[in-house]
């Protein structure tokens, strides 16, 4: 039998600490937050072609799916979701399409199309019950979302503070600024503040419970960015964020409406 010579496998190199590297981040698409501004653009067309065609101008997407409390209370519990498909003028759909694709565009990089969806979709459901339980008012809109992506992002960086250094500090009150005058603008009338700090609690739960804590890794061909949250952890959030508003929607048609 021959002898081959033998060969020590050769480790991969510690980390460095004290000089920048090359770090590849995950190569998704922001699919599904294109998908939402389609959508969301179709369904506003839609309103618009049904008051322009309609003999008293009625808009009917928001009459079947916009947040009323009766038609809540009466069993319509989608109305818990829709309206964030929803909007009441061009500036309105303008700036929540802007802020969705601004935050969607890096945040469904991390999270992943699934996830992504599901803190959007937990977003709007929390807002909206914030919303049904505490203002009478009719509303629509997809802030309650946007609100929760916001939280989400704060979350994101605080969990991840480390990998930001010195910019997070910056980018949090960046972000604190922002949500701030956004509440403040909030409280003129016709603002559904309520659905705001919704989304914003539902968004910041789920991400807590659930969104991406990254570390680095090296492999042979370089550094990469990996997840480390568990997917035991996607429940948990589902649990703590929608979860929690579900079981006060619940308590509030216990109590009698």
């Amino acid at each position: 039998m021959d002898n081959y010579p033998q060969y020590q496998e050769q480790q991969p190199e510690p980390l460095p600490t004290d000089r920048p590297v090359a770090v590849r981040l995950p190569a998704k698409k922001p699919v599904v937050t294109y998908v939402l501004i389609g959508v969301t653009v179709a369904v506003y067309l839609l309103q618009m072609l049904s008051t322009s065609l309609s003999q008293d101008g009625v808009d009917w997407p928001f009459l079947l799916g916009g947040k009323i409390n009766a038609y809540i209370l009466a069993g319509e519990l989608w109305r818990l979701l829709t309206p964030a498909l929803l909007h009441g003028s061009l500036l309105h759909i303008a700036f929540n399409m802007y802020a969705l694709f601004s935050l969607g565009s890096s945040m469904e990089r991390y999270y992943g199309h699934a996830r992504f969806l599901l803190l959007y979709a937990i977003g709007a459901f929390c807002g909206n019950s914030l919303s049904f339980l505490l203002s009478p008012n009719p509303s629509l809109g997809a802030s309650t979302a946007v609100f929760g992506l916001v939280a989400a992002e704060g979350v994101f960086i605080y969990k991840n503070r480390r990998l930001f250094g010195s910019r997070a500090r910056g980018m949090l009150t960046n972000l604190a600024l922002i949500v701030a005058v956004n509440l403040m603008i909030g409280l003129q009338p016709g603002i559904d503040n309520w659905g705001h700090l919704g989304g914003l609690a539902g968004g910041a739960l789920f991400a807590w419970a659930a969104g991406p804590l990254l570390q680095v890794q090296q492999t042979y061909t370089g550094y990469e960015m990996t997840d480390a949250t568990g997917k035991g952890r996607l429940l948990w959030g589902v649990l703590l964020s929608a979860g929690l508003f579900s079981a006060l929607v619940i308590g509030k048609f216990i109590a009698g409406n």
